[in-house]
């Protein structure tokens, strides 16, 4: 009996050294698969009878050991929407079923999660990477900025234009000189100024602030716009600076912006609030209105009044936006997805969370390094990159596969080894059983 249990065993042997090559395989064939998880093999014994006085033998049966929890080597990637996570958690992706008779893409109902970040932008602007599959994330209010968590789906990546924005706002940073040079800052030769303006079409104006300084040194800012459909010369206000305004602010800081003509209003003096003016003017589009922001009342952060003869300017900036065309997809460390366009401004379309699970390796394997959820798994939690136990997002980098490559031969050696003494053990038991039968003869 006991010749025939240690055949039946040798058999088990076989059998349990197979699934382990079977492993081994899988692993070699994958080792340059990128966010390819290995598996390993966990041999468990079986008995038949055991006890102080016998033990007859058993046989041994495999399971897989999957590692799905353990860290690839992240490398650069020269894709630019590559992403590759740097801790525990995975990406969510989606499967297409195809399109639909109107041209768009449809998608498999089923959740899946997969550390392959391989990602390129596809004609349809989804971001797909190298298995097929379709980046989830969270959509972003482009009003707002606020990322939906309450849902992912797939990203797609809009390729329209960039509306223009119309000026609101102009920030004026300068010194006008306490001791003008002769001949300057006069309302014939005043110190001048100029920025360009974008109108509710995205069309460029100019805008002129033309400085003088009149007789108790008080300065006047006129407002020229040339492209004004109506009046050019659309008004002027007075600043003070010091003790002049009757304000106690420092001197050569604004004190006080009044006597306004034309189009133009002032706001009046309030210790520590913005030092402004607005103009209306009109291109074409309808009346348009831009505050002119000179600094804060009694501080030296917009337009000063310091020691000096010339005109110093030091910063002139405006809020409109000339429309764009669709330039390019980037990736952000935080998730972020962001589309830039060719008039220099980007918008946040989506963000991309790392979704995590209470035991990682009980996933079930999928076509394309993908995984779905089972019973003891637990469910998938979604957050935002180094929060709640959520790894890091690096980007133009993918992780590649976590299989080491001479561990993997060690592993065979052993198997084949194995493998060879099992075959052995049945070679010799049916010898022996061969030399029992022949005891008759």
């Amino acid at each position: 009996m006991s010749l025939f249990g240690a055949m039946d065993t040798a058999i088990s042997g076989l059998n349990a050294q197979s699934a382990a090559f079977s492993n081994i395989g899988d692993n070699v064939a994958n080792s340059q698969t990128v966010g390819f998880k290995g598996v390993d093999t966990s041999f468990i014994d079986y008995l038949t009878t055991s006890t102080a006085s016998q033990n007859d033998s058993g046989a041994v049966a495999t399971r897989p050991q999957y590692q799905n929890n353990v860290q690839g080597t992240i490398s650069q990637s020269s894709d630019p929407l590559a992403l590759a996570i740097a801790g525990q958690g995975f990406f969510a992706v989606s499967q297409s079923n195809g399109t639909n008779s109107a041209g768009q893409t449809t998608f498999n109902q089923q959740q899946y999660y997969t550390r392959t970040g391989d990602f390129q932008m596809n004609s349809a602007g989804y971001l797909v990477n190298s298995a097929g599959e379709y980046l989830n994330g969270w959509t972003v209010d482009p009003a707002t900025g606020v990322a939906n968590q309450n849902a992912l789906t797939p990203i797609q990546v809009n390729q329209t234009s960039d509306n223009p924005v119309a000026t609101t706002s102009l920030d004026l940073s300068a010194n006008l000189p306490a001791t003008p040079g002769a001949g300057t800052a006069t309302a014939t030769s005043p110190l001048s100024s100029q920025i360009n303006v974008y109108d509710a079409l995205g069309t460029m104006h100019t805008i002129q602030l033309n400085w003088s300084q009149n007789a108790t040194g008080d300065w006047t800012v006129n407002v020229v716009s040339p492209n004004d459909i109506s009046n050019p010369a659309l008004g002027s206000a007075e600043v003070q600076f010091g003790s002049a305004s009757g304000n106690p602010v420092p001197e050569g800081t604004p004190g006080n912006v009044f006597n306004a003509t034309g189009s133009v209003t002032t706001t009046g003096y309030s210790a520590g609030n913005p030092a402004t003016l607005s103009f209306t003017t009109n291109f074409g589009s309808g009346p348009q209105t831009i505050n002119l922001n000179i600094g804060t009342y009694g501080q030296s952060n917009g337009v000063t009044q310091y020691a000096g003869t010339t005109y110093s300017l030091l910063g002139l900036t405006q809020n409109g936006v000339p429309p764009g065309s669709f330039s390019s997809v980037s990736t952000q460390s935080n998730g972020n997805i962001t589309v830039n366009y060719n008039n220099g401004q980007s918008r946040v379309i989506a963000q991309v969370p790392i979704v995590t699970f209470n035991d990682p390796n009980s996933l079930q394997r999928q076509n394309g390094q993908a995984f779905t959820t089972t019973a003891n798994s637990g469910n998938p939690t979604a957050d935002a990159a180094n929060t709640n136990g959520a790894g890091s997002l690096v980007t133009g980098s993918v992780e590649s596969s976590n299989v080491d490559i001479a561990t993997e031969f060690s592993k065979l050696i052993v198997a084949q080894e194995a493998y060879s003494a099992n075959t052995k053990m049945i070679t010799t038991a049916s010898q022996l059983v061969q030399q029992t039968i022949d005891m008759k003869q």
